[in-house]
């Protein structure tokens, strides 16, 4: 069964739902993987009203789309960041608060836990061909960040002791543990978009933040290979080795230089789309991932999910972009074969 392919409309917010889902059908998209900010999913409604999820789901079905997951990055974010004045423009008034830092992490916290109740009430009432695309994966994802209390200390000066690290870790745990319980109570996994700015930004410290929290079943992966491929980190061998945690799969293409760049890897506090950079977001296809490569690795590893187009290309006219990223896509993905190619040569 083909998988469906899906548009994050993170980067759509901008638009009325109900705008964005008719481009999004005419676009040649099978869904959408709604974002917890504009109009496009509000967790507090969802949660008070018992309508909403119903007509959320009309909305969606009257242009022919489905929805395999939500994604709250923002709220998840400010869960283990250093709070500052940058997080008030991604939060809303009510989260932001005084802006007290450990206040904002606190409700931030609650957010997350509303959110995993909001999605289990969301799915619940999914149609079924919805609930029978996550009957295959065996999840209910919510997608997004956590932010963390470390990422400052990425570059090891002045020195950065062990001690250091490891309360970073310990803080991420001590946050999160109480968030995941309160999802695995209500049959929802999260799933974490491992990027630079979060705990987890390469395969190393995807293992130190798994054992931060011992693993627990239902925290997992939201797999975005332009986040590694820059970096210089394996991203096919990220899916070999967390495959079985990959629960939502972003299609975001990245171009990096061969060679040196008056803008080095760190970005120079220069604007995306600036010439002279050494890494840019590409529409899919356009960049140097090997989306070949993954999709082989995502059979292997038995992912059953959506492919869902997080359309990020600052040289690019969004509305083209996201059409041609869609017939991309959909040539992209194909099934793993239940058969030896070369059965038919034996003779009985």
């Amino acid at each position: 069964m083909p998988r469906p392919i899906c548009l994050f409309t993170g980067q759509w917010a901008d638009l009325p739902l109900e705008v964005l889902a008719k481009k999004a059908r005419d676009f040649g998209y099978d869904g959408l993987e709604l974002a917890c900010w504009g109009d496009h999913f509000d967790v507090a409604r969802c949660n008070q009203d018992k309508g909403y999820a119903k007509r959320h789901w009309s909305v969606l079905q009257d242009h022919g789309l489905g929805c395999f997951a939500l994604s709250t990055h923002l709220v998840g974010q400010a869960v283990c960041d250093r709070i500052d004045e940058r997080h008030k423009a991604i939060l809303s008034p009510e989260i932001w608060g005084d802006g007290k830092p450990e206040g904002v992490q606190q409700r931030a916290a609650k957010e997350m836990v509303e959110t995993g109740k909001a999605a289990r009430a969301f799915f619940d009432a999914a149609p079924m061909a919805v609930r029978e695309r996550l009957k295959l994966t065996g999840r209910t994802v919510v997608n997004g960040f956590t932010g963390s209390s470390i990422w400052h200390l990425l570059y090891a000066f002045p020195p950065v002791t062990k001690a250091m690290l490891e309360a970073g870790y310990r803080d991420f745990a001590t946050r999160w543990s109480p968030i995941l319980a309160e999802f695995r109570k209500v049959g929802v996994s999260f799933a974490l978009e491992v990027h630079p700015t979060e705990i987890a930004f390469d395969l190393y410290s995807t293992r130190r933040a798994l054992a931060a929290i011992q693993a627990a079943a239902n925290f997992g992966f939201n797999f975005d290979p332009s986040h590694l491929g820059y970096q210089g980190v394996d991203y096919v061998g990220f899916i070999r080795e967390f495959g079985a945690r990959v629960f939502n799969v972003h299609v975001k293409d990245v171009w990096w230089s061969e060679r040196g760049t008056e803008i080095g890897v760190f970005g120079g506090h220069a604007e995306f789309g600036v010439d002279g950079r050494f890494w840019d977001f590409r529409s899919p296809g356009r960049g140097k991932v090997d989306f070949e490569a993954l999709v082989r690795q995502l059979n292997h590893a038995g992912y059953q999910g959506p492919l869902t187009v997080e359309w990020e290309d600052p040289m690019m006219e969004r509305e083209h972009g996201a059409r041609e990223a869609a017939a991309f896509t959909r040539k992209l993905d194909f099934a793993q074969s239940n058969i030896a190619f070369d059965a038919a040569f034996e003779h009985g």
